[in-house]
């Protein structure tokens, strides 16, 4: 899987869980949704760079740490 292909996964399993408030959805809530959606996806690969980080050093790890790089720039483009 590509990075931009596991952005577009990771912000489409979170869209269903970005609730917005009836008014906000009425407003403009297929947006807010996928603005809240990408912001739980950013966090998620924080998250996971976070906990490898440490490894960085480690070869079996420098992929890892490129490829979900890569997924939190494919993100931020979405």
């Amino acid at each position: 899987m590509t990075p931009k292909e596991k952005a577009k996964e990771l912000v489409q399993k979170l869209r269903l869980y970005s609730w917005t408030s009836d008014y906000d959805y009425a407003e403009n809530g297929a947006e807010n949704e996928y603005y809240n959606a990408k912001k739980c996806a950013l966090i998620a690969v924080d998250e996971i760079l976070d906990e490898i980080q440490p490894f960085e050093l480690a070869w079996e790890y420098e992929s890892k740490i490129k490829f979900w790089k890569s997924v939190k720039k494919e993100i931020e483009k979405l």
